[in-house]
């Protein structure tokens, strides 16, 4: 039987979703043994808990710092400090992949793409090497060692064609989308979800994330949540604080406030994301690249708020320039976004439209087609 080894980092949620839903369609739907390993911690558990939580809290306290660190990588002083500190972690990592003898790797982090490409080019190991690439906008990381990928898999034109001008060959270029889960297929009874939510099925329902354990601009986010009660008095809002308890307590008291407890409903986490974007009209969040995936692929215009500096800055105009997304800069008035976007139904049709032209909800099962096919 064909072996695969699925790698990943838990920079973020997207990485490790994304690796996820890959593993599941390839067991569900091929005979081909499957492994998923956080490629990090494999190496050193101290070091993968240290690196993930300076990322978490830069991202957190000082996300204009992480922007620059972001961008610097790209090249120069600390792109040279990343790609060697890969090269030595990479030693480790043979060992692993010694261990299990797979046909192909697959990586959904730039670490792992350009630790296992530096084995390949060395010698070490023989097999092949295939990148997903997480966000809407390209990073020169990625992409380092691409001599010894042999296939990368991105959500959009635009990127596949900076792949292609970096000096990447087309035939290794395929745009498929990134990752799904295969909820996103699914037809739901959205009477029954209405009901689950405590929801009237008359009114537009806005989904609502607040960020989640980053929690970037507490006080902002809040701003615009209270924007959205206050202008719009129609609609029904889920509003998902993520593991977040201080953004959990700060929904829970400006629904309070605004006396909206019965069109406000507060989560703190949910598994049912598929499910409330079956039954939303819009999706309000920070553009990350599953997020935005999801969103897309369920025709939901986006709200954008509180990107974090760097990768989702550059999806946030990535789908500004696309007409599908609105982004709530730092310096707008909220109230008066809102109320300009809610104002013009054409607009927000428009928007929904567009994610038809963007959306790949078949990006799971053509990235695993093309994977197989490989071995």
């Amino acid at each position: 039987m064909k072996k695969i080894l699925i790698l990943y980092a838990a920079y973020g949620g997207g990485h490790y979703s994304a690796a996820k839903s890959v593993k599941k369609y390839i067991d569900d739907n091929y005979k081909v043994e499957t492994d998923i390993i956080d490629c990090i911690e494999y190496i050193n558990k101290v070091l993968n808990r240290i690196t993930t939580g300076a990322y978490k809290e830069m991202a957190k306290k000082t996300p204009n710092l992480w922007g620059k660190v972001y961008m610097n990588s790209q090249s120069g002083i600390l792109g040279h400090v990343s790609s060697r500190t890969n090269k030595m972690m990479a030693i480790k990592l043979k060992n692993l992949i010694k261990e299990k003898n797979p046909d192909l790797v697959i990586s959904t982090h730039p670490f792992s793409s350009q630790m296992v490409s530096y084995l390949r080019r060395k010698g070490k190991i023989n097999c092949k090497l295939v990148t997903i690439l997480t966000d809407f906008a390209p990073h020169d990381q990625w992409l380092i060692g691409h001599e010894y990928t042999d296939a990368f898999f991105v959500s959009n034109e635009h990127m596949g064609k900076y792949l292609e001008e970096y000096g990447i060959e087309p035939s290794k270029i395929h745009i498929t989308g990134i990752p799904l889960s295969d909820k996103f297929l699914c037809k739901f009874d959205k009477k029954a979800i209405y009901s689950e939510f405590l929801l009237d099925s008359s009114k537009p329902v806005i989904l609502f994330f607040g960020g989640g354990e980053f929690g970037l601009g507490k006080d902002r986010t809040i701003q615009i949540l209270e924007a959205l009660i206050t202008n719009l008095p129609t609609y029904q809002i889920i509003a998902i604080s993520g593991r977040n308890p201080k953004m959990n307590a700060g929904f829970h008291e400006l629904v309070k406030e605004t006396s909206s407890e019965d069109r406000v409903k507060v989560l703190d986490y949910t598994n049912k994301v598929p499910e409330l974007m079956s039954i939303s009209t819009i999706v309000v969040t920070k553009p990350g690249g599953l997020t935005t995936s999801e969103s897309l692929a369920s025709n939901l215009p986006i709200l954008i708020i509180n990107p974090i500096p760097g990768q989702e800055e550059e999806n946030a105009e990535y789908l500004e320039s696309h007409g599908v997304g609105v982004w709530i800069r730092k310096n707008d008035d909220p109230n008066e976004v809102i109320k300009n976007l809610f104002s013009n139904p054409s607009k927000l049709n428009d928007m929904r439209e567009k994610t038809k032209l963007l959306a790949k909800k078949n990006s799971t099962r053509d990235i695993c087609e093309i994977i197989v096919s490989l071995i």
